[in-house]
C-alpha cells in the first residue's frame, strides 16, 4: 500500500474541528444530549478520502486509548450494508455479544451502552445514508467518529465537512513516484507535473498510471501524459482515463478476468473466486490478482484476500454488461457458487468434533466428498479451515444472500446456505454462530415460500423460532411456531408438526398460560402415541407434568410423571426414569403426601445410583433430607445430608434438581 502523502492542511483542519465548539452552544440552544464528535471527510470515489481518514486516525488514536473501530456501510458495488450488520461488526470489534435476530433499535442501544466511558474512535467508511450513520453514534462525548462521504450528512448537526480536492502538484508527484521511482521523475519532473495534472491530482487515477509505468519501465513519462491528454473526454475524468488506460493493456484472459470481479460477493476476490469466475486454475488466478494489485486495480488484503476499489466498481459493471453475454455471467455466477459450496464442505470437513477420540468427519459422505476434492480445496489443518471461514465469513453472507436474492439459481442458493450453516455450527457451535445463523436461516425461508418447499419452510421457521425463543422474543417465537405447523401440515411431514406443537406448547409454559400449554402439548403427545414415537412420547408426558405441576394440578401432575416414568423404563433409560421419578416426589411434597414422596424419592436414588449420576443422586439425597425433616426424624435428615456433601461436597447449587423443560 502506498504511503500516505499531501493533504497537510486537511489533516490540521480536522484536527482543529475537534475541539471546535457547537453550532447549538454558538447560538445558545441546550444539545439534546451529549453526543460524540463527528467529522466528516468529503469527496468523490477516487478522491483518497478513506486515506486520509486513516491517515487522520492514525494521528489522533494515542489520544483514544479504546481503540480504533471500522465499519463500511456501502459495497464496492453499490449497495448499501444493512444497518442492522454494520452496528454487529461494531459490537464484535468490541467483544461484546450481539443476539441473533436482534432489531437495528436493540443494537444501537447495546453500542451505545458498551461505548459509555470509554473513549474510542469509530471510522465509518463510504456512508450513504444519514440515518445509518445517526444509529452509530455513540451518547459518549469522548468518542471520536470519522465518516467519510460523497456529499454532506444532513440531519446530523456540527458536522462540517471537510471537502477533497485534487492533490497539489508536489504531492501527486510524490505520490506518481512512490510506483515509478525518483529516477524517473527526476530524469524529466515537468513530464511528471504534466502527467500530475492530466490525473487532475485525483489519487486513485494517479495510483492506476503510475502502476502502468512500473509495469512498463521503457514507456516514457512524456509520452503517458500526452496519450492520456489525446484521450477523449469520458464521463468518468481523470480516473476512467487512467482506468482505461491501464485496462486497454492487459492481455484478453486478463481483461475478462478483471471485467467479471464485480460479480465477487462484497467486492472480496481470492484466488478460488477468481479462478471459478474466469474458469482458469488457481495458480493462474493467483498470479492474475497479484498483477492487478501491482497496477491498483485491486487492493491487497490480509490471508490473501483482495478487495475491488469502490471507484472502480462502476466502470467496471458497465464493461460486464457490455462484452459479457448474460448466459456467461450467470454460468460464471455458477461456478463461483458451486467452488464455495466445495469449499465449505471442507471446511467443515477438517471441523473438530465435541467430543475427544472421535474421528474428524463425522460420516462416511463427508469423508468421501473430502477424498474427492482436488488438493487445491483441502485445508492442512482445523486452525486453517477455521481461519479461511472467519476471514471470508462477510463474502460467504454476501454471496448467500446474492444467491437468494437472484432467483435463477435457487438450488445452488439452498446448497450454499445449508453448507455454511453446517460450517459454522461445526467450528463455532450453534450458539457462537446463532446470529449469523439467523439470517441465514431467513434466506432458507425466502426460497422456501419462494418455490413452495413446505418441508423447508417448516425447518427454517422452527429454527427461526427456536433462536427467538432463546433470546427472549417468546411473542415472535410462537408466531412462527404456529406458521412452521401450518407449513409442516402442507408438507404432511409428522416430524415438522410434532416438534411444531411441542413448541407451540413450551411458548405458552414461556407464557405461563398453562392451559395452552398443557393442551397443545397434549397434541403433540397423541400424535407421538398414534405413531408409536415412545421417545417422544415420555419426553412429553414430563413436559405435561411440568405444566400441571406448575398450574397446581397435582392429579394431573402425578398421573403425567408416572407415564413418563413407565416410559423410561421401557426404553431402558434409567437416568430419564430416575428424573421422572425425583418430579414425581416433588409433586407428591407438594401434594401433603411426604410418605409417598419419601418412598418414590428413594427408589430415585437408587436409580439415579445405578445410572452413575452423582449430581441427581446428590440432589435427591438433599431432598429426602428435607422431606424426613419434614416427618420429624432429623438423625435420619443428617445422615442424607452428610451422604449428598460426600458426593459432590459443600456446594449447594450443585444439589439443585431443575425441572424437565429447564
Amino acid at each position: 500500500m502506498a504511503d500516505f502523502v499531501g493533504r497537510r492542511r486537511e489533516l490540521k483542519e480536522l484536527r482543529e474541528d475537534i475541539a471546535r465548539t457547537g453550532l447549538d452552544t454558538l447560538s445558545g440552544r441546550k444539545a439534546k444530549a451529549p453526543r460524540a464528535r463527528v467529522l466528516l471527510v468529503a469527496g468523490r470515489p477516487g478522491s483518497g478520502r478513506t486515506a486520509l481518514a486513516e491517515a487522520f486516525v492514525r494521528e489522533v488514536a494515542e489520544e483514544y486509548p479504546g481503540g480504533v473501530l471500522r465499519t463500511r456501510l456501502t459495497a464496492p458495488g453499490g449497495e448499501t450494508v444493512a444497518t442492522e450488520r454494520a452496528v454487529r461488526s461494531l459490537l464484535e470489534g468490541l467483544g461484546r455479544p450481539t443476539p441473533p435476530g436482534a432489531g437495528e433499535d436493540e443494537l444501537s442501544s447495546a453500542l451505545r451502552t458498551a461505548l459509555e466511558g470509554r473513549r474510542v474512535i469509530i471510522l465509518v467508511d463510504d456512508a450513504a445514508d444519514p440515518q445509518q450513520v445517526d444509529a452509530l453514534l455513540p451518547d459518549t462525548p469522548e468518542c471520536l467518529v470519522v465518516v467519510t462521504a460523497e456529499g454532506p450528512l444532513t440531519g446530523i448537526p456540527d458536522v462540517r465537512p471537510c471537502t477533497l480536492g485534487g492533490l497539489d502538484t508536489p504531492s501527486a508527484v510524490e505520490l506518481l513516484a512512490q510506483s515509478i521511482g525518483d529516477t524517473r521523475v527526476t530524469a524529466d519532473p515537468r513530464a511528471a507535473e504534466a502527467l500530475a495534472e492530466e490525473c487532475g491530482g485525483q489519487p486513485a487515477a494517479l495510483v492506476l498510471v503510475g502502476g502502468w509505468l512500473a509495469a512498463h519501465p521503457k514507456a516514457s513519462v512524456a509520452d503517458v501524459a500526452k496519450q492520456l491528454h489525446d484521450m477523449p473526454a469520458t464521463t468518468g475524468g481523470p480516473l476512467a482515463r487512467g482506468f482505461r488506460l491501464v485496462y486497454e493493456s492487459l492481455p484478453q484472459p486478463a481483461q475478462r478476468t478483471l471485467r467479471l470481479l464485480p460479480l465477487a460477493p462484497a467486492g472480496i476476490v481470492d484466488s478460488h473466486t477468481a479462478s471459478a469466475l474466469a474458469g482458469c486454475s488457481v495458480a493462474a488466478a493467483q498470479s492474475t490478482l497479484d498483477d492487478f494489485a501491482g497496477l491498483g486495480l485491486v487492493r491487497s488484503a490480509h490471508d490473501g484476500l483482495f478487495l475491488l476499489p469502490g471507484c472502480l466498481a462502476p466502470m467496471l459493471q458497465a464493461l460486464l454488461e457490455a462484452k459479457e453475454r448474460p448466459a456467461e455471467v450467470q454460468l460464471a455466477r455458477a461456478r463461483m457458487l458451486e467452488r464455495t459450496v466445495r469449499l465449505l464442505h471442507s471446511c467443515r470437513a477438517m471441523a473438530e468434533p465435541e467430543e475427544p477420540g472421535v474421528d474428524a468427519a463425522v460420516d462416511d459422505g463427508l469423508r468421501e466428498l473430502l477424498d474427492g476434492l482436488p488438493r487445491a480445496l483441502r485445508f492442512p489443518d482445523r486452525r486453517a479451515a477455521a481461519t479461511w471461514l472467519d476471514t471470508r465469513l462477510p463474502a460467504l453472507s454476501a454471496a448467500a444472500s446474492l444467491a437468494v436474492a437472484d432467483g435463477e439459481l435457487d438450488t445452488l442458493a439452498r446448497r450454499l446456505v445449508a453448507a455454511l450453516v453446517r460450517a459454522l455450527a461445526d467450528h463455532r457451535g450453534t450458539a457462537g454462530a446463532a446470529p449469523e445463523l439467523y439470517g441465514l436461516h431467513r434466506l432458507v425461508l425466502d426460497v422456501a415460500e419462494r418455490r413452495r418447499l413446505h418441508r423447508e419452510q417448516a425447518a427454517a421457521l422452527l429454527n427461526l423460532a427456536d433462536l427467538d425463543a432463546a433470546t427472549g422474543r417468546t411473542q415472535e417465537a410462537l408466531e412462527r411456531y404456529r406458521s412452521a405447523l401450518d407449513a409442516g401440515r402442507a408438507a404432511n411431514d409428522p416430524y415438522a408438526t410434532g416438534r411444531a406443537m411441542e413448541s407451540v406448547g413450551g411458548a405458552y409454559q414461556e407464557l405461563t398460560d398453562w392451559h395452552r400449554a398443557s393442551d397443545w402439548f397434549g397434541r403433540a403427545l397423541s400424535q407421538a402415541l398414534a405413531r408409536g414415537e415412545r421417545a417422544d412420547e415420555a419426553r412429553l408426558y414430563g413436559r405435561l407434568g411440568n405444566v400441571h405441576t406448575y398450574a397446581g394440578r397435582y392429579g394431573d401432575a402425578l398421573r403425567s410423571w408416572r407415564a413418563a416414568a413407565a416410559g423410561y423404563r421401557k426404553l431402558a433409560d434409567v437416568p430419564g426414569q430416575a428424573k421422572a421419578l425425583s418430579e414425581m416426589a416433588r409433586v407428591q411434597e407438594y401434594a401433603g403426601r411426604p410418605e409417598e414422596s419419601l418412598h418414590t424419592c428413594r427408589e430415585a436414588v437408587e436409580l439415579a445410583r445405578r445410572a452413575g449420576d452423582q449430581r441427581l443422586q446428590a440432589a435427591l439425597q438433599v431432598r429426602l433430607a428435607d422431606t424426613l425433616d419434614r416427618l420429624g426424624d432429623p438423625a435420619a435428615a443428617r445422615l442424607h445430608r452428610s451422604a449428598a456433601d460426600r458426593l459432590l461436597g459443600d456446594d449447594p447449587a450443585a444439589c439443585e434438581i431443575r425441572s424437565g423443560s429447564d
